[in-house]
């Protein structure tokens, strides 16, 4: 029997050896590989071209929804289960938008993230039982108060927001996404505005608010 093969990704260690510990109490289950940061967990996907990959909301790099999208985008069939310790509607249905199929409370991961990866595996979805109402009640409307800022925000600025909140500089964020510098700044403006943003901390504190990164 071909086994089930899973990537992992977060940027605890601990949390990736209970994760991998869980997932190897199964035989027909293996880890095919341990991502610390959303970037690695993209190029390790696209590599090792896993079933399911299993990712934390806020990592370094690059966060779990935005990681989502781009393993989706490369590989149509992985499916992907989101793991935070943040359960709220707004985060439910960026889940379902980002084009991951399950949503897990870290809380809930012991016991049931084999139920979790068994529903995706057989082409489910899953969400923590205290998120599943939530989900089912049907998307925000536009601008109304459960609607999420960041969704104001395209996936590339998304992205720049998160570089600079975890201190790069605009030349550093311009390598990395290998992107010029000029359209950094442009960038940066563009969210500084559509965001009513004025400084760097307000910046990292919306980061923070965001979910992009970790306080």
């Amino acid at each position: 029997m071909k086994k089930l093969r899973l990537l992992i990704a977060d940027d605890h260690g601990m949390v990736r050896r209970g994760l991998r510990a869980t997932i190897e109490t199964r035989r027909e289950w293996e880890v095919c590989g341990e991502a610390e940061n959303g970037l690695q967990a993209v190029e390790m996907a696209r590599q090792l071209r896993p079933d399911i990959v299993v990712l934390d909301l806020t990592m370094p790099e690059l966060n779990g929804l935005d990681a989502a999208r781009k393993i989706r985008a490369a590989l149509p069939d992985a499916q992907v289960l989101i793991q935070t310790m943040h359960d709220s509607e707004v985060l439910a249905q960026e889940v379902l938008a980002a084009g991951a199929r399950g949503y897990l409370l870290k809380n809930d991961a012991p016991e049931l993230l084999p139920k979790a990866i068994e529903a995706l595996a057989g082409g489910r979805t899953f969400f923590t039982p205290k998120v599943s109402t939530l989900v089912m009640s049907g998307p925000a409307k536009p601008g109304s108060a459960a609607e999420a800022p960041r969704s104001r925000l395209t996936p590339r600025e998304r992205e720049l927001v998160q570089l600079l909140a975890e201190g790069k500089s605009n030349k550093e964020a311009a390598d990395r996404l290998g992107i010029s510098l000029n359209t950094v700044e442009t960038h940066r403006k563009n969210v500084m505005s559509k965001l009513r943003l004025r400084s760097a901390g307000e910046l990292v504190r919306y980061a923070i608010r965001n979910k992009l990164v970790e306080p």
